[in-house]
């Protein structure tokens, strides 16, 4: 984000809604109502889409910008199987020296920009020991082992889109949607064998953890350990986003194997991954956005 947007009078709220208002305008009659984040090495996911915009994050109004390898820093918009989505390749994270606002700023657009279900993706450590370097693991629940929760300070009531959502306090219990996980459990099923499902611990980085924090970790009852992820599902909850979590274990974390960690193993690891997270994606995507249908009628 911009020194120019970080001093401005303009609340938070309004950068939001300026920034989404512009994207809007760039997708002209391609309306997306599924997100999906794209983490380290993952970036190629976006080519199975039939694209209508590309939009560098440079260009969109108080956007903060990617700075780590494997992030391109755009959004990518059109069809995916059919069904309209916008594709954030790369995020920011906290270890960048963005603040926990910024760093869920993109989140907050896409819930403007109409959003109703997010995929996030990540690249993470195993911990657990029978996941493997190319596993493809859906969460079930995270731990914030952060130090922040993105929503202290001023709630902003308008970021809900419903009676139950911009609420001051909310119900985390289903941070990840259990029928998307079923959705997506279901197409893994048709071209092999059912995914791992886990805990996801995150932490701040950028160093990687010591051995004896990964057994802290898995006493804890984490299954993988990444930097990201947590901040966009919380702000996604809090703005009734429903959230489907997928991470690429991209390497064995600390004490477990005795390779030594590096960004490098990650981003190798995630291009290598990258297709069958592309191929799960085009059939999954369908699914959810008939699940979607479904569920905006029910409520009708």
């Amino acid at each position: 984000m911009t020194t120019e947007s970080l001093n401005s009078s303009v609340s938070y709220f309004d950068r939001v809604v300026e920034a989404a208002d512009y994207l809007r305008s760039r997708l002209t009659d391609l309306m997306p109502r599924i997100g999906i984040v794209l983490g380290s090495g993952l970036g190629a996911v976006a080519e199975a889409v039939e694209i209508t915009a590309i939009i560098p994050y440079s260009e969109i109004p108080h956007f903060p910008q990617s700075t780590v390898e494997g992030h391109s820093g755009r959004i990518v918009a059109g069809r995916l199987m059919g069904v309209p989505v916008v594709v954030m390749q790369g995020r920011v994270h906290f270890y960048e020296g963005y603040t926990p606002e910024q760093v869920t700023f993109p989140m907050r657009v896409l819930g403007r920009l109409g959003i109703k279900t997010a995929i996030l993706t990540n690249a993470a450590g195993g911990i657990r020991p029978e996941y493997q370097i190319g596993d493809l693991v859906l969460l079930a629940d995270h731990i914030n082992h952060l130090g922040f929760n993105p929503l202290i300070g001023p709630n902003e009531p308008r970021f809900g889109n419903g009676v139950k959502t911009g609420l001051r306090f909310f119900d985390m219990t289903q941070a990840y949607s259990v029928e998307l996980r079923s959705l997506a459990q279901e197409a893994a099923r048709a071209d092999g064998p059912a995914l791992h499902e886990g805990v996801y611990l995150a932490t701040t980085g950028p160093s990687f953890e010591t051995p004896a924090e990964i057994r802290a970790f898995r006493a804890l009852g984490a299954d993988l350990v990444g930097m990201s992820t947590v901040p966009e599902t919380v702000v996604a909850r809090h703005m009734g986003i429903e959230v489907l979590g997928i991470s690429c274990v991209t390497n064995l974390a600390a004490g477990i194997s005795a390779t030594q960690l590096s960004h490098e193993e990650v981003f190798e690891a995630g291009s290598k991954v990258q297709h069958r997270l592309a191929a799960l994606l085009k059939r999954l995507t369908p699914a959810i956005a008939a699940h979607a249908a479904q569920s905006e009628e029910t409520k009708g």
